[in-house]
């Protein structure tokens, strides 16, 4: 399975994976919207690769082949107010 790789140009390290190369149209308009314009990066030959380095290569496989994308976007990180010192210990 080909899957075609292109980054966002307008929202910073998300990538989007196609199962057809420029088949954007598979891709709900709002989310498109807000990710475009996309630059073709790279093809990556998921029948081959065990391994990707920010998702997991089942996900990404089984979303191309029920969806024809998936969409990689950076995690946000949420900070438990319980953890931060904000100096109120006396």
């Amino acid at each position: 399975m080909l899957a075609h790789v292109y980054k966002s140009l307008r929202k910073a390290d998300a990538y989007v994976y196609l199962a057809k190369l420029d088949g954007f149209n598979v891709m709900p308009g709002p989310v498109r919207a807000q990710l475009e314009p996309l630059k073709h990066v790279m093809d990556v030959d998921l029948s081959t690769v065990t391994r990707l380095a920010q998702v997991d290569v089942e996900q990404v496989r089984g979303l191309l082949a029920t969806r024809g994308f998936f969409l990689q976007v950076p995690q946000t990180h949420v900070l438990d107010p319980m953890t931060e010192d904000h100096g109120t210990d006396a």
